[in-house]
């Protein structure tokens, strides 16, 4: 009796282990089709969540159902996708289902976090203070980083991020890109402003309904909260945010600009160039690429100039591209988009009078260093402090890469490139 009795309570406690077992973060690999997609889950609470790092999403809710004999069944209704596994004491081995297609997927405990060597930590030579600005009725919060006995005359630099909404790190992938550079300029005695993006962390918000002017208008916002303090003050962007620091300079808002992979052609020219390069780099014919970007040509331009939208069945294309239009076409309805499309640099580049450091990355995929570089060096007026420069082997986000493709972005441990901070440094240089 006293035997079975132990069994019992072994059996009970058993089972109370397979459930706390079954708790906390667990991460792994899917492999389809030769590429590797991470996938965390965190089954602590009553709301549990998951994580596709690889594709930047975060917090995707999950139904958990849980058996004594170790089963574990995850739910993604959003995706409708669902993982099944069993609990093997250090691991859960399981299938992934999604669309009716299965992979294997086991998974392990803990986070699947790559390294960021470069991300800061401190105690740090500099001060960090939080701030927030307003731009009418939109309060913006961000950091001002404040090297050792800063003053008036120390410059400063306003950091836009690039398109979508990032917080003031301009966050990717684990990757802090202003965080590690307002470092780097700060230990460099110059000082710098990041901010969250306009509806940053608001669920309820849409960035798409907003504009590039909206965001141009909120780092000008940020210029004047800078200008109260500082004599010499300039904006350094990204991506989108490189154009917005064109934009500004060509109203006589900067004293001085830096572009980091900034579009200066039009949106339109940028997307389509994007376009032929994925489809190529997907192994699909240059024809079938020139085909299909003809035809987002045409669309682009009736959804910034009107007219009937170009039928897909006049081009000979896969569906998997026919799909992929609709999908297009549904997404340049947005105020965002349209306004993007027809977005041109080169018209006001003649404006620009203040010094400009422009950069990119040889092997971006994303802005075309050939493309941009060619309308930036026709357009700007002669300064003997300009810089205009491409860097070796570099992408989009300033990382050392192989192909420049974005699905190596997680992947690469280095978040920006040494050589390009030390050109911003050494260019700021002259403005202390």
């Amino acid at each position: 009796m006293i035997k079975r009795i132990f069994t019992i309570v072994f059996l009970l406690l058993a089972m109370m282990t397979v459930a706390y077992a079954q708790t906390g973060t667990w991460s792994g690999r899917l492999d389809v089709q030769g590429t590797k997609l991470s996938l965390v889950f965190h089954l602590d609470g009553d709301k549990p969540t998951m994580d596709s790092p690889d594709q930047g999403a975060k917090g995707i809710p999950v139904q958990v159902e849980r058996s004594g004999a170790g089963k574990i069944v995850i739910r993604i209704p959003s995706l409708a996708a669902s993982y099944e596994g069993i609990w093997t004491i250090r691991q859960i081995v399981g299938t992934f289902t999604q669309m009716n297609m299965s992979f294997p997927l086991t998974l392990a405990p803990g986070d699947d976090k790559p390294k960021r060597p470069q991300t800061p930590v401190g105690p740090f030579p500099y001060v960090a203070e939080e701030v927030s600005f307003t731009n009418g009725d939109i309060r913006l919060n961000g950091t001002l980083v404040l090297p050792e006995g800063y003053s008036r005359q120390t410059p400063v630099l306003l950091m836009v991020t690039g398109s979508g909404q990032q917080n003031r790190d301009e966050e990717l992938f684990d990757h802090k890109p202003f965080a590690v550079i307002a470092d780097a300029l700060a230990r460099a005695g110059i000082a710098t402003l990041r901010y969250d993006d306009r509806g940053f962390g608001d669920s309820s918000a849409n960035p798409l309904d907003w504009t590039t002017e909206d965001f141009k208008s909120d780092a000008l916002a940020g210029i004047g909260f800078l200008r109260e303090r500082f004599d010499k003050v300039g904006v350094l962007g990204h991506s989108e945010g490189g154009t917005i620091a064109m934009m500004l300079a060509a109203e006589q808002k900067a004293d001085f600009i830096v572009s980091l992979a900034g579009m200066a052609v039009s949106g339109a020219e940028t997307l389509l160039w994007q376009n032929k390069v994925a489809l190529i780099g997907l192994g699909l014919s240059e024809e079938v690429a020139d085909s299909y970007c003809r035809l987002l040509e045409k669309a682009f331009y009736v959804r910034v100039h009107g007219g009937m939208m170009p039928d897909p069945a006049d081009y000979d294309l896969p569906e998997s591209l026919l799909q992929n239009y609709w999908a297009v076409v549904a997404q340049i309805q947005m105020p965002y988009m349209k306004h993007f499309l027809s977005l041109d640099m080169r018209p006001i580049l003649g404006d620009i009078t203040c010094p400009v450091l422009a950069l990119n990355g040889k092997k971006d995929n994303q802005v075309s260093h050939e493309i941009n570089f060619g309308a930036i060096l026709n357009g700007l007026p002669e300064n003997a402090k300009n810089r205009i420069e491409s860097l070796e082997g570099l992408n989009h986000l300033f990382q050392h890469c192989t192909t420049g493709a974005v699905n190596e972005y997680r992947a690469i441990e280095e978040t920006f490139a040494p050589e390009a901070l030390a050109i911003m440094v050494q260019w700021l240089s002259d403005f202390r």
